[in-house]
């Protein structure tokens, strides 16, 4: 994906299923992480523009990274924001952080590996890209923010049903 953003889409979904088993905003900084090695190859001109962090042990690192420092930024983040309490803040379990980072992580992968020639998924084992052009961009981005799309309002429609009302 050009953007970080378009990887959000299929996170919304993830999100409306398994909802409060998912971190959005863990999954949001892994996408953010990912996406670090790309950018530096563009400012400078030096390297590859998906190298290492576009493999999937690349990935498995960054998302070691993403789990270990998103649960932390991801509850500071909340309580700026006012969905948490001063008084009552929200705690986001290590399972849950570090899932929704490795989630993130391989599925940037996935999704990278879909539509761009230079990165190598399965490196060091296999130097190819099987997956490589298996639908195309323009569907792929469709995926992406239908994803999105049909994520968020699944996962807005499910917190409307399940919200208790305030006594």
């Amino acid at each position: 994906m050009p953007f970080t953003p378009f990887h959000m889409g299929p996170g919304l979904l993830i999100k409306a299923i398994l909802q409060g088993s998912f971190s959005l905003m863990v999954f949001g900084w892994a996408q953010i992480l990912m996406d670090i090695q790309p950018l530096i190859a563009i400012l400078t001109g030096a390297g590859c523009l998906h190298g290492f962090s576009h493999t999937y042990v690349g990935a498995a690192l960054i998302a070691a990274v993403a789990g270990i420092s998103g649960k932390y930024l991801s509850e500071i983040g909340l309580r700026v924001l006012n969905v948490a309490r001063q008084d009552n803040p929200i705690r986001i379990a290590w399972w849950i952080s570090l899932t929704s980072a490795f989630i993130g992580t391989f599925s940037h992968v996935l999704l990278d590996s879909i539509m761009h020639a230079d990165v190598v998924p399965y490196f060091p084992l296999h130097t190819g890209n099987d997956l490589l052009g298996l639908i195309s961009t323009d569907d792929l981005h469709k995926f992406c923010l239908y994803s999105g799309l049909i994520g968020a309002g699944t996962y807005y429609i499910v917190r409307f049903f399940i919200r208790k009302p305030s006594v």
